[in-house]
């Protein structure tokens, strides 16, 4: 997307072209850094207004989610659909109901 831009040769583009290189710069950053994106996703939240502790709580559950994942592929768990099982099973045992009966 970025070398389509590049190539439109209008002034009116030089803008969108800085401001989309500098989110691929960030993105770049927080691959080596992931710390980096977790600040940005937290002044995203504080940008909408949610509350410090709320915010806190969401951070710590993506964290746990993200390790237990990570657990499931190293016992080999790999297809979408055993995710989404286990997933529904810590959903039922948790808040008494499935992912669908919650959303």
């Amino acid at each position: 997307m970025f070398r389509i831009i590049q190539s439109i040769t209008s002034k009116h583009a030089e803008p969108f072209k800085l401001w989309l290189a500098q989110v691929g710069y960030e993105r770049v950053q927080e691959i080596e850094n992931p710390e980096l994106a977790q600040n940005r996703v937290k002044e995203y939240y504080e940008l909408k207004g949610y509350p410090q502790e709320w915010i806190e709580k969401r951070l710590r559950g993506i964290a746990i989610r993200q390790e237990l994942t990570d657990e499931w592929k190293n016992r080999e768990i790999i297809e979408e659909r055993d995710f989404a099982i286990l997933t529904n099973e810590i959903s039922k045992a948790t808040f008494g109901k499935t992912v669908q009966e919650y959303k």
